[in-house]
């Protein structure tokens, strides 16, 4: 069992704090959902455990399974087994997705995977998630409408096959076919080696992908913890009983949203430092 502990974190961005000391344990084996309003600090958190450069930790800390996360690099992370689903995926001209895919396979191999099995892997992940055999030979995401990005995001994630994914909003843009083709390859590859952490504001992901955890994020705080029975009550009553709890609610914030370019130049570094090696 694998271990992603958050501790008193705090989080701010050109100044002006987002995250106000969350603390978050997450299981490999578990399935965890942050809700809440928009622009509270969801997608800021998720970003920042990814390694995101714009979002400056102040105060706390970030571990997998007892080391530094916050010490390491983007690409130390990823090899160290964490994922992030962006829900804003970047286009990269120029790098097929084949190419991108491989490269960011082997990246965290000590030997390079053969190219008829990593083939062989690609066809399968592809065949069931039902996209077009063709997105492998296009550039990454180049002309992909919304719903095969964010399948090409899954797609990543299961040939990575990491500790933790975090998923941002993954099921937005899908239609209801596309949304139970990616809500099944989540659930086929939950395992007591995977942990998920999913944000998401439509009910209907969580009734397909059940969250054994449930936290509500409200101005960069968490402010309820339970089990599913949170996300059914959320889905019958809004959020206004959390006001009962003594939350105040303020307008929203204007979250600064992690700009997938820098991350998906960290991805496009990655594959041409592979291509100079072959």
């Amino acid at each position: 069992m694998s271990v992603l502990e958050i501790k008193d974190l705090h989080v701010s961005v050109e100044d002006k704090e987002i995250l106000k000391g969350i603390n978050l344990t997450i299981k490999t084996g578990e399935t965890h959902a942050l809700m809440g309003p928009n622009g509270n600090g969801k997608s800021t958190l998720l970003s920042t455990i990814m390694g995101h450069p714009k979002y400056k930790v102040t105060q706390g800390s970030i571990t997998l399974d007892g080391e530094d996360v916050l010490s390491m690099s983007v690409d130390e992370r990823s090899r160290k087994g964490i994922f992030l689903g962006m829900q804003y995926p970047e286009a990269i001209p120029g790098v097929t997705n084949s190419d991108f895919l491989r490269a960011a396979v082997n990246a965290r191999r000590d030997e390079p995977m053969k190219l008829f099995t990593f083939i062989r892997k690609l066809d399968s992940a592809i065949d069931e998630l039902k996209m077009d055999e063709n997105l492998a030979h296009r550039y990454l995401n180049e002309g992909f409408s919304g719903g095969e990005k964010k399948r090409n995001e899954i797609l990543q994630m299961k040939l990575l096959d990491p500790k933790f994914a975090l998923l941002d909003e993954i099921d937005s843009g899908l239609d209801v076919d596309a949304l139970k083709i990616v809500s099944d390859a989540i659930n086929n590859m939950k395992s007591d080696h995977l942990g998920y952490v999913i944000v998401s504001h439509y009910d209907r992901l969580y009734e397909l992908v059940k969250p054994t955890h449930v936290h509500v994020l409200v101005d960069g705080k968490i402010v309820v913890d339970g089990g599913y029975e949170i996300a059914e009550r959320i889905n019958k009553e809004g959020f206004e009983w959390v006001k009962e709890l003594g939350v105040e609610f303020k307008e929203e914030n204007e979250e600064v949203r992690a700009n997938p370019t820098m991350l998906g130049a960290c991805a496009a570094k990655v594959v041409a430092d592979e291509s100079s090696k072959n």
